[in-house]
């Protein structure tokens, strides 16, 4: 007997066709990979390691990275995503200790050979990619990666093109904030300002969230770059070398006591003391710390990012009693001097339920399940689309496109028109939706009218027309007159009153009549430049006949007639024929006209002026 296979309840309903994808964060000092695995997002291990190093050892003839490279290595690139999207004069040459090209490209040398920041990335991110495949034993279909708030255009490329390098298809980048706040539900909430709290190893970031009708705007940043859990294991190592007498002059021993500050710093940050035996140069010592010992000297790193955090409150123009939430992100804010400074700070309880190494992880995993398309419960984040297109109707009742269907919202995009005739003082706008070229086969949303519109020649007036749709989909159509500033708009509710049904319907008519409404468009094009030919053409007549003979002027005026009846048998090849026609017949008066028009405008006066 033949089996039924149910999906799971939310999930894709066709097991078979299933999308593995993966969420990205892509740090510092460390990096993870996540997926959404039976509805819940999880952190994917790499031999029981689930913080992936971001470092790379370029050897001979093999390439290290993470978990793979040995405790002894020396040679090993760290903190690159310092360097992606950047030049020479955009970093500190103190803070980044490499051996880079001679240009202000930077290529850093290796046993390989130069690599760029781009480069070494993408190897990070094949590792990443790796860990998944091998954990699913298929093919990863796309990724969602994080990046910091603060990334430019170009630092966004870059990692966009490391992520393509590595074979990865990139679903979207998302800030790191943002992703926190994902994984928190935050999105599940109306509204409200949160502050993402993030202490990485290498870098510490302060972001603010906006969050309203569906969208996550990151309203204010701060941070110090040169300023992470690393500078906390120093003080802890200052402390084992003052105290214990630790020499650390060579590298390996200076790599070795590094490990062993942050792993006693990890102690501390879940009980108050430290006693254990550490092994260091081929001797056994007896290390006993307490957390009140070394405490005070955290304080000053501490108040380093509150004062980041009052610079971006200032900034937002907040104040401490406006925040909804504090998200904290990153291993070292595990550390309970932070919890308790930032908790007296913020004077509420901080959303750290999630362990904060892998929250941000987890928000992209989430992220790029719903990008696939395979979460349809109400619990998910999903990014609504428009279902249909989006426009205004245009002369000879075409449409024009601002916003096509299956665009990801929220989205905004404007475009400028223009009037048709002269004078012209008022312009309806007519919002439309739909596939078809022509207005009356769309549904029409609602007009509006931009008035007092200066009188100009035709097609001179600028009118800029925005379409917003906002994670809600309510659309707003507004249209602003360039010259004045002029603004009339019109807001439609919500999904517009259309039902599957009906979007269904206007998909398969559109498709069914692909090819008429491609004629109909052409033909209407066609009768509108007849049409402002004519007009112009007449206009030409009326002021200035007298330039013409009469030979020249029934010419003119028969290719006129010829054309006029054309466009009433609605026959393409014709109407483009004679309109050919009328223009050449033309060309002799238009030549004319500009001949008096700059012999007027010379009349009068002298070399010296013309060439002022």
């Amino acid at each position: 007997m033949a089996l039924l296979q149910i999906s799971e309840p939310g999930k894709s309903t066709d097991p078979h066709n299933r999308k593995l994808t993966i969420g990205i964060d892509l740090g510092t000092t460390n990096s993870l990979v996540a997926s959404v695995i039976s509805g819940e997002a999880k952190i994917l291990e790499d031999n029981n390691y689930r913080l992936i190093p971001s470092r790379v050892l370029y050897e001979q003839d093999q390439i290290l990275v993470g978990n793979d490279i040995p405790s002894h290595a020396v040679s090993i690139i760290n903190s690159v995503k310092r360097l992606i999207g950047k030049k020479k004069d955009d970093i500190n040459a103190n803070d980044i200790a490499l051996d880079l090209a001679d240009s202000n490209d930077i290529f850093i040398q290796t046993p390989q050979g130069f690599k760029s920041p781009i480069q070494v990335s993408s190897d990070i991110l094949k590792k990443l990619k790796k860990i998944a495949s091998d954990y699913f034993g298929d093919e990863i279909y796309g990724a969602v990666i994080t990046v910091p708030a603060y990334f430019n255009e170009g630092q966004r490329q870059a990692t966009k093109e490391a992520a393509k390098l590595a074979g990865i298809d990139v679903l979207r980048l998302i800030n790191e904030p943002t992703a926190a706040a994902y994984a928190y539900g935050l999105d599940t909430k109306k509204e409200g300002v949160f502050v993402v709290y993030d202490l990485g190893g290498g870098t510490f970031d302060i972001s603010i969230l906006q969050f309203n009708q569906g969208v996550f705007e990151v309203i204010a940043t701060n941070g110090n770059s040169s300023l992470g859990g690393d500078d906390f294991d120093q003080i802890i190592k200052n402390y084992l070398i003052n105290k214990y007498q630790l020499n650390s002059q060579g590298l390996e021993e200076q790599a070795h006591l590094n490990l062993i500050a942050k792993y006693i710093k990890e102690k501390l940050s879940s009980q108050n003391t430290f006693n254990e035996t550490i092994k260091f140069n081929n001797q056994n010592y007896q290390i006993d710390i307490s957390l009140s010992e070394i405490e005070e000297s955290f304080i000053p790193l501490v108040d380093k990012t509150i004062q980041c955090v009052k610079n971006a409150l200032n900034d937002a123009n907040l104040s401490i009693d406006e925040i909804d939430g504090v998200i904290m992100v990153g291993g070292s804010t595990r550390m309970p001097t932070i919890q308790n400074h930032m908790k007296q700070f913020f004077n509420q309880d901080l959303l750290n339920d999630l362990n904060p190494d892998e929250v941000v992880a987890i928000g992209a995993a989430r992220q790029a399940f719903v990008l696939s398309g395979q979460a349809v419960d109400d619990d998910t984040l999903l990014l609504d689309v428009t279902p249909l297109s989006l426009g205004i109707e245009t002369m000879g009742d075409l449409v024009e496109r601002i916003i096509p269907r299956n665009s990801t919202i929220p989205i905004a995009k404007a475009q400028e028109f223009t009037t048709y005739k002269d004078g012209q003082t008022m312009m309806k706008i007519h919002v439309v939706q739909g596939e078809r070229e022509k207005v009356s086969e769309n549904r029409s949303l609602g007009e509006f009218v931009v008035k007092d519109i200066p009188p100009m020649p035709a097609g001179a007036a600028k009118i800029k027309v925005t379409f917003q749709v906002d994670a809600d989909s309510l659309l707003t159509v507004s249209a602003e007159e360039q010259t004045t500033g002029t603004k009339t708009s019109i807001e439609i509710k919500p999904s517009y009153s259309i039902n599957e049904n009906e979007i269904r319907k206007m998909l398969e008519d559109s498709f069914t009549n692909a090819e008429d409404d491609k004629k109909f468009r052409s033909l209407a094009e066609l009768i509108i430049d007849a049409n402002q030919i004519l007009e112009l053409t007449e206009k030409a007549l009326h002021n200035d006949q007298q330039l013409l003979s009469d030979h020249e002027k029934t010419t003119i005026e028969k290719c006129m007639n010829n054309l006029k009846s054309e466009i009433t048998k609605k026959n393409p090849s014709k109407i483009k024929q004679v309109t050919d026609e009328l223009n050449n017949a033309s060309m002799s008066f238009a030549q004319k006209r500009m001949d008096r028009s700059i012999h007027s405008a010379l009349t009068g006066k002298n070399i010296n002026e013309i060439n002022k």
